[in-house]
């Protein structure tokens, strides 16, 4: 993929700088910033405008307020610990667009941050509204693309802003591109992706583009459940996504034809609802009563001899409900058998790297990215409306 314009390459001395970053970070019980890794993977970016006197206007959404205003998912608490990790404070705008908006920013000094508030408590956001575009784009001069993780979406302020402001790449932007494009571009091979996690019917088209790049996919989670089902096995009391028989069976097809082998359970650590005991069992032979929460011990052997001699890995997890103690060995043993083997490895998602984390398997990875969706589709060489909006270096 071509380089993008750098913000580097920005003059914004003086200048309002509204820059997209994605602070959609999880809070406590008491609504305080839970993990604050993508504030600082910000950071760079943030250094690098203050020093060259920006005035720097921060732009983010929290959580799903659907187009209402939310006061659980105001922004306060992120520019809280927002200011404390720059070490200055950083006044949150009470709105995004506005004459407040517009105030908070007009008092802005060079080096200064200003954070406006949830851009999905306006319904534009979401929808590319071209009038919630030109609210926005009135704050700034110059914009700035640092949220990696939305890119992905045709949003107002990943695609309609860089329309309106000269447009450049952020640090971490920049990075990511750098990092994923070994993936996209020429992965060394063997390369294998580990995937699974839920939203099967979003991650298809993924699967998709990675059949003819990857030499294989190892499935577990809900994502292996329909291609199972396909083969007529029963996942007991687990629910399939209906209506993807045609689409997995064309997957399933052109993988066979392109040389990419799917890897599935052979066998699965199951539960029966209200009871605390492990119920393991076959994939060919799952009770009508349990449900499927985990590979087994004889499929996380069958996938770690498929990352044996691997050179790239892309792993988008976890493989089981990894939260719950009993249904994390088919991650954590996955993963820490990674982390013995040789070769480029990337982790991608807050989830997946959150998990890795808990689980102490992060030495597994050469790479961690911020984005989930975004990252998924760009591997599977998808175009990224939110990149495709900046100019080419």
């Amino acid at each position: 993929m071509a380089e993008k314009r750098s913000v580097r390459q920005a003059t914004v001395r003086g200048r309002r700088v509204l820059v997209r970053v994605d602070f959609n970070v999880p809070l406590t019980g008491s609504g305080e910033v839970a993990d604050d890794r993508r504030i600082v993977e910000a950071l760079p970016t943030l250094h690098h405008l203050q020093t060259a006197g920006a005035r720097t206007i921060l732009l983010s959404h929290l959580g799903r307020p659907d187009g209402r205003k939310d006061p659980r998912l105001s922004l306060r608490p992120v520019a809280r610990k927002l200011s404390s990790v720059l070490g200055q404070p950083v006044p949150l705008a009470e709105d995004c667009i506005g004459i407040n908006a517009l105030q908070a920013a007009a008092r802005l000094q060079n080096g200064g941050f200003l954070l406006l508030e949830n851009l999905r408590f306006h319904p534009g956001e979401e929808e590319n509204d071209p009038t919630f575009v030109q609210e926005l784009a009135q704050v700034g001069e110059v914009f700035v693309e640092e949220a990696f993780g939305t890119v992905h979406r045709a949003h107002a302020s990943t695609v309609g802003l860089p329309h309106r402001l000269p447009a450049y790449a952020g640090l971490l932007v920049e990075r990511e591109v750098r990092e994923l494009s070994r993936l996209r571009e020429e992965p060394e091979h063997p390369y294998v992706a580990i995937l699974g996690g839920a939203k099967v019917a979003d991650k298809l088209p993924i699967l998709n583009g990675l059949v003819g790049r990857a030499d294989a996919l190892l499935l577990g989670g809900a994502l292996a459940f329909p291609f199972l089902a396909a083969r007529g096995l029963s996942l007991g009391a687990s629910p399939v996504e209906p209506g993807l028989e045609e689409e997995v069976a064309s997957l399933v097809d052109r993988a066979s034809k392109n040389g990419t082998v799917l890897e599935l359970p052979v066998d699965w650590l199951a539960e029966r609802p209200g009871q605390k005991e492990v119920v393991p069992c076959p994939a060919d032979a799952v009770p009508s009563d349990v449900l499927v929460r985990d590979i087994g011990p004889r499929t996380r052997d069958r996938f770690f001899a498929r990352l044996d001699g691997s050179a790239t890995v892309f792993f988008n997890g976890p493989l089981g409900r990894a939260e719950d103690f009993r249904f994390s060995p088919g991650t954590r043993e996955v993963l820490a058998g990674l982390s013995t083997l040789h070769g480029f490895h990337v982790c991608a998602g807050g989830d997946s790297a959150r998990i890795a984390r808990d689980l102490g398997v992060e030495q597994a990875f050469q790479y961690v990215s911020t984005g989930g969706g975004a990252a998924l589709e760009f591997v599977a060489g998808l175009d990224l409306p939110g990149l495709s909006a900046i100019p080419d270096a």
